[in-house]
């Protein structure tokens, strides 16, 4: 298993705020309300406070399992509380958040508007440690202090949240240089930026779960990617798969909703296959489908299931007009799937057939 890999997220928002309080609590004496936060247009002081606001409104959100929209409450100091009083309540809301991550189901997905309305407990740390991260930066930055976070920190929020980004040999730069902090040699300074949290889709007995790039590339070397599945799974195609998107990533042409899905079971919150595109559709709006089940669950309709859901997201989008599948001659049970998904077959070599699902 890789590193990183099997944790809730939890050590690494806890590391995170402990960074920030290491480095902030040397400057407790200097004046943060009068200062702006580096780039940003307001104080180092409302900064320190809207990381304490965004550690306890995720908290809020996965604790009260919130759906439609955020909770409606918000943090507030009172008078009269000084600089070290801020890094308190960044502490105890930094606390509140790692342990609401660690008690929190990997199934439970809260409400969450960028880009796909919801985030798992590990979406939720990885936003966390990016806002103490960033923000810590942007105080460090208008105080005149060097801040620095451990690389895996920086990893950990580009691999989660931030898959549509090329890595590059400095995590923490690349960071920087994705939310508009910084420049990056060879890539384009950044004005506008969102992450993204990994998309699910729901079905009547699975979950589509995606796979960001750190469980891909366990996967893709032999790790469950953080799932825990059936016996005999992950089964190979869903290794391959997942050794693609890896690579796609590392090129920087990987995009999340066009990745690779988890099949999860909603009986007993177990892997049982894989699914997903094969890249992002071409010109014509063509993108091709791929998945594979674990022997265990075979011949109980969760393919057909999968792959209807799939489908229909994809020719639902704007930038989706065909569908295709190549299945091996041999293999009927898969031919039958396809059929029954409404797939028609349009080509045909000595290997292989050739289906097609249009909008």
């Amino acid at each position: 298993m890789l590193p990183g890999m099997g944790t809730t997220g939890a050590p690494q928002l806890e590391e995170a705020v402990a960074s920030c309080l290491a480095l902030l609590s040397t400057a407790t004496d200097r004046d943060w309300e009068d200062v702006k936060a580096g780039r940003l247009e307001c104080s180092c002081r409302f900064t320190a406070l809207y990381i304490a606001s965004d550690l306890i409104t995720y908290a809020g959100q996965l604790a009260g399992r919130a759906q439609h929209a955020y909770l409606p409450f918000k943090i507030a100091l009172d008078d009269g509380t000084d600089n070290s009083g801020v890094l308190d309540v960044i502490r105890a809301t930094g606390t509140l958040l790692a342990t609401t991550v660690r008690t929190t189901p990997r199934e439970v997905r809260a409400f969450h508007p960028y880009p796909f309305r919801s985030a798992n407990r590990e979406g939720f740390a990885a936003m966390g440690t990016a806002e103490v991260l960033l923000h810590t930066h942007d105080i460090a930055e208008g105080l005149g202090l060097a801040y620095q976070p451990a690389r895996k920190l920086a990893e950990f929020v580009l691999t989660r949240i931030f898959p549509h980004v090329r890595p590059g040999a400095d995590p923490w730069r690349t960071l920087l240089w994705a939310t508009g902090r910084g420049d990056l040699p060879g890539r384009t300074p950044v004005t506008e930026w969102r992450w993204r949290n990994n998309l699910v889709l729901p079905t009547e007995r699975l979950i589509l779960d995606g796979v960001h790039p750190a469980a891909a590339a366990d996967l893709a070397a032999g790790g469950e990617g953080g799932f825990e599945w059936i016996d005999g799974g992950p089964f190979q195609g869903t290794r391959e798969a997942a050794t693609f998107m890896t690579k796609a990533y590392q090129a920087g042409l990987h995009r999340p909703e066009f990745g690779v899905f988890a099949l999860v079971r909603h009986e007993d919150g177990r892997a049982i296959g894989g699914i997903g595109f094969h890249g992002i559709p071409d010109e014509e709006g063509r993108v091709e489908v791929g998945y594979d089940l674990v022997e265990g669950a075979r011949g109980q309709g969760y393919a057909t299931e999968a792959l209807r859901a799939l489908t229909g997201w994809a020719l639902a989008r704007d930038d989706v007009r065909t569908v295709l599948a190549t299945v091996e001659r041999d293999n009927l049970a898969s031919q039958a799937v396809v059929s029954r998904v409404g797939f028609k077959q349009v080509g045909e070599d000595a290997d292989e057939l050739t289906y097609e699902l249009g909008d």
